[in-house]
């Protein structure tokens, strides 16, 4: 670990942060966003839908427990068992308070060193709360880690101006196998595809073909029974031909199900807009109710929405977020067509709507 090197956070709106360096000693840019998860951050740190931002955990204890041992999954050998993708996805990592000391039975190295390895700074010993309150205020803005202090404007480009989907997700087709025989075989595209959701398919006894995020299922050389489109960073107008290829999927009749990116590219391809939130929903207990049924507590890592006033008339809301009434799922009222904008995968969150992946499957 550094020896308490001096690093800035400097925002776009002027404010500047000073804390110590861990991780990679370097200067790194991007979107800054907050976390008010209390666990879980191998996971988060490898979520591609954090790709192009700076990550903020507000809960003050981080790197307690370590980074998991590298193995294998048992689902399926492809994929990393404890991580979301095959490498941390964030840009820059920034806390209250580091634990150097860590322990946990599984734990491999510490997050100093696994962000040193990955080529990430972090920043530890600032005001995490008062950084907060900034972004909850004016709403998240560009950023940078600098080591040294610097004069002028930011100048910064946007993450969200470019195709981070398509920089995030798989390049070719590629195929998991669950074991025992296959039930049903969805096509899977992915825009930055979490690894636990293709856990959570494989344990239900579906094969995964996985395909980049602007393959055209309509011409598809795969035979398949159903569509995913998966969750992924950035503003989804970005995904054009993800859109375009959806909504001419729309005539194969074939179940479609999105998490959160693919619910808002489900909803422009339905017709609808999106719009960015001012500080989006990133943690694992937000409250979601289902129109007419059960409030469920959710993991949940985005920064646009589905403006429900745009639905077309034959799409209806179908989840709404309890805290500030912003949508959180949209579905088809005659077709089987339907996704949501948390994660029912979770990893980390709580698995109380895992039953969504059983009722996609069931639909199939």
């Amino acid at each position: 670990m550094n020896q308490k090197q001096k690093v800035y956070l400097r925002l776009a709106n002027g404010k500047i942060f000073t804390g110590f360096s861990f991780g990679k000693y370097a200067p790194a840019e991007g979107e800054v966003v907050f976390t008010t998860g209390m666990t879980g951050y191998p996971e988060s740190l490898t979520d591609p839908s954090y790709s192009g931002q700076i990550l903020v955990f507000t809960y003050p204890l981080i790197g307690n427990y370590g980074i998991p041992k590298y193995r294998r999954d048992e689902t399926a050998t492809e994929l990393q068992a404890g991580f979301e993708s095959g490498k941390i996805q964030v840009r820059g990592m920034v806390i209250s308070n580091y634990s150097s000391s860590y322990s946990h039975f599984d734990a491999e190295l510490s997050l100093d060193k696994w962000l040193e390895e990955n080529n990430v700074p972090g920043i530890y010993g600032i005001d995490t709360r008062e950084l907060t309150k900034v972004l909850r205020t004016t709403g998240v803005m560009l950023g940078k880690i600098t080591t040294e202090i610097e004069e002028g404007a930011l100048d910064i480009i946007d993450p969200n101006f470019t195709n981070l989907a398509g920089d995030v997700g798989i390049k070719k087709p590629f195929i998991y196998k669950p074991k025992g025989k296959s039930r049903k075989k969805i096509l899977l595209i992915d825009c930055g595809v979490k690894n636990n959701i293709i856990r959570n398919f494989l344990k239900r006894g579906a094969e995964v073909i996985r395909v980049p995020y602007d393959y055209d299922p309509v011409n598809s050389e795969f035979d398949f029974d159903g569509i995913f489109v998966s969750n992924g960073p950035g503003d989804p107008k970005m995904c054009t031909e993800t859109i375009e290829n959806l909504r001419n999927s729309f005539k194969l009749n074939k179940p479609i199900f999105g998490i959160c990116l693919g619910s808002q590219i489900l909803g422009l391809s339905a017709g609808a807009d999106t719009y960015k939130l001012k500080f989006g929903h990133r943690s694992q207990n937000q409250p979601c109710i289902e129109v007419g049924g059960h409030c469920y507590i959710t993991s949940q890592n985005h920064g646009y929405a589905v403006d429900r006033n745009t639905l077309p008339g034959d799409w209806s809301e179908w989840f709404v977020n309890n805290n500030d009434g912003t949508n959180e799922g949209v579905k088809h009222k005659t077709k089987p067509f339907f996704a949501v904008q948390f994660h029912p995968e979770s990893s980390p969150g709580p698995n109380d709507t895992g039953w969504l992946f059983d009722m996609f499957i069931e639909t199939i």
